[in-house]
């Protein structure tokens, strides 16, 4: 398979994306890192290698990785795409028509890897080219203030974008921090040769709606995830894009706390089988699902229901088998916070999981699923595991 194209969670990996963290994760202090969606303050050069491993893992299953700075480097060797990068870097509302200016000079004249470079890692005022003449926005800022700002988030590639079918649906993230990810992701799609003859599913510019909460439960059945990040509205169009495109016959939306721990329905719950998931037994019972399905040019909306039942039914199997996450009820909120039930499938009943969530990982293992172990201590500080930093180009068709 050499096309890229997804119908499941589960079918055999391919190709996948992933972001190699780098300087943006330098840029994070105590003054910025709740601004920028990060717990901690991560040891970059161990995040490195934990990525470096995570990957190797991957290659190790026969999974074509990708990386998503060197793709963004190919793709700004097109004038178009350079043109376009340069344009969504440059925010003049926020430093002035003069130092937009100076800045899109600058950045029009560098070379490919350092205009992704600049794009991910962002700029400092400090780090602003020179410039003629007096400014009131260089003297009022902060020399550490961001003029450009880093994108360290892009570690977790599953929010970006999302892989329905053979269309690639560009999220509109919800986050201000964020949402920056989106152009430069949309960027590639368009412009890299890689993907010269992919077609899209949904738009960056429609409501908000973000990979982590989307899930291929089977080829036709898509879950998403509506909460912190992914709105009502964000869901009834990214339904009405798929129902369009034949590419589903039932949307399930689910509604999920709105706060940290569960910014996105893959924190919660992920495939690790054709027929089993990974959950949260605090949110078992009482999660619910809306089912849309198309209908005369519009859809239809029934529900809610319980998930579990509405998935089964949807997916046309007798039940989903769940497998609790953790072992006890303090437990399972430890390891659904160290993203116990964010996995990340290489093929039906083989997954990637955080070595930490120890009881998790046991009982996938008693459940039949062969748990493939990696370190997150320093991945982790973004609140994201395997299958937030992961998106899937190519799955084989199960």
């Amino acid at each position: 398979m050499s096309e890229p194209h997804v119908q499941s969670e589960v079918g055999p990996l391919h190709t996948v994306l992933l972001h190699r963290p780098g300087n943006e994760l330098k840029r994070l202090t105590p003054r910025n890192n709740d601004q920028l969606l990060f717990d901690a303050i991560p040891w970059v050069d161990r995040a490195q290698e934990e990525h470096d491993a995570f990957a190797e893992t991957l290659r190790g299953r026969g999974v074509e990785v990708l990386l998503l700075h060197e793709l963004l480097a190919e793709t700004l060797t097109d004038t178009r795409a350079r043109a376009a990068a340069v344009h969504s870097g440059v925010d003049e509302l926020k430093v002035g028509t003069d130092i937009a200016d100076t800045l899109r000079s600058h950045l029009s004249s560098a070379d490919a890897p350092a205009l992704a470079e600049v794009l991910i890692a962002g700029m400092t005022f400090e780090e602003l080219p020179a410039s003629e003449g007096q400014s009131l926005v260089r003297r009022m800022h902060h020399p550490h203030d961001f003029a450009i700002e880093p994108l360290p988030n892009l570690l977790f590639t599953r929010d970006s974008s999302a892989w329905v079918g053979d269309r690639v649906a560009i999220a509109a993230l919800a986050m201000p921090a964020r949402r920056r990810e989106s152009a430069l992701t949309d960027l590639v799609y368009a412009y890299h040769p890689r993907f010269s003859h992919c077609a899209r599913a949904y738009g960056a510019h429609s409501a908000p709606v973000e990979g982590g909460d989307v899930l291929l439960l089977s080829p036709g059945v898509v879950a998403i995830g509506v909460g912190e990040r992914t709105t009502p509205a964000g869901a009834e169009s990214f339904a009405r894009s798929v129902f369009a495109d034949d590419l589903a016959h039932t949307v399930l939306a689910v509604p999920i706390t709105q706060q940290r721990a569960s910014m996105h329905l893959d924190t919660v719950c992920t495939m690790v089988d054709r027929d089993a998931v990974v959950m949260y037994p605090a949110i078992q019972d009482s999660l619910t699902a809306f089912s849309l399905r198309p209908r005369d040019g519009g859809i239809d909306v029934s529900g809610p229901q319980p998930f579990l039942t509405a998935a089964a039914e949807a997916m046309e199997i007798d039940h989903l088998r769940v497998i609790d996450t953790g072992l006890d009820p303090v437990t399972a909120e430890r390891e659904q916070w160290e993203d116990g039930n964010n996995t990340l499938a290489v093929a039906p009943g083989v997954v990637v999981a955080y070595e930490r969530n120890a009881e998790t990982n046991a009982r996938l293992e008693e459940a039949g699923i062969e748990v493939l172990r990696i370190s997150g201590s320093e991945l982790g500080s973004g609140r994201g595991g395997p299958r937030c930093m992961s998106c899937p180009i190519i799955r084989e068709v199960l």
